[in-house]
């Protein structure tokens, strides 16, 4: 497991694949991902299974501490993680709604860049977001990611195009 202040990150495991599915089919936590249909289970059941054989990726549970007990909120990933490159993609999401707009994606993020960049050895991560999501924006450069491109009207979603952000962090700019 990762740690960070008041929140840990650990391995996904099949029995959150109910609480994958809450999430993943609520507009509201939807509309800041690519995904814009209704998930079934049996398909998020065959994405996780395809997931225990990738050597690409790592996706974990974001878990925080609620009184006495560890609450699940959300997901963090590293995707096409190139070892020789040294790069990978990142993906976020807190899907329990309660949590949002409290610090959490970001302390979230941190932890992972921390594991990334100093156990990984990864020199860059990059990430995409649509302008629309201006927290998640706010919060990418607050830890020291910066724009690096525009897909322009890359994305569709409720009836009209939007650009996609590219953003990257190099690991000398990481203040750890």
């Amino acid at each position: 497991m990762l740690y960070g202040k008041n929140l840990r990150l650990r391995a996904i495991e099949r029995e959150d694949i109910p609480r994958f599915l809450r999430w993943l089919n609520d507009p509201e936590v939807r509309q800041f991902l690519l995904m814009h249909e209704p998930l079934s289970r049996a398909k998020e059941e065959q994405w996780f299974e395809e997931h225990l054989s990738r050597t690409d990726e790592i996706i974990l549970a974001i878990e925080v501490l609620s009184g006495e007990e560890w609450l699940h909120i959300g997901n963090i990933g590293l995707h096409r993680i190139d070892l020789k490159n040294r790069t990978a993609v990142l993906g976020i999401f807190i899907g329990e709604k309660d949590f949002w707009g409290k610090g959490y994606g970001r302390e979230t993020i941190r932890v992972m860049l921390r594991y990334a960049f100093f156990e990984l050895g990864l020199n860059r991560v990059e990430l995409e977001t649509f302008d629309f999501n201006e927290r998640a924006m706010r919060c990418y450069k607050a830890l020291g990611f910066k724009e690096v491109g525009v897909r322009r009207k890359a994305f569709f979603r409720d009836g009209a195009f939007h650009d996609v952000i590219l953003m990257d962090l190099l690991a000398a700019e990481f203040p750890g």
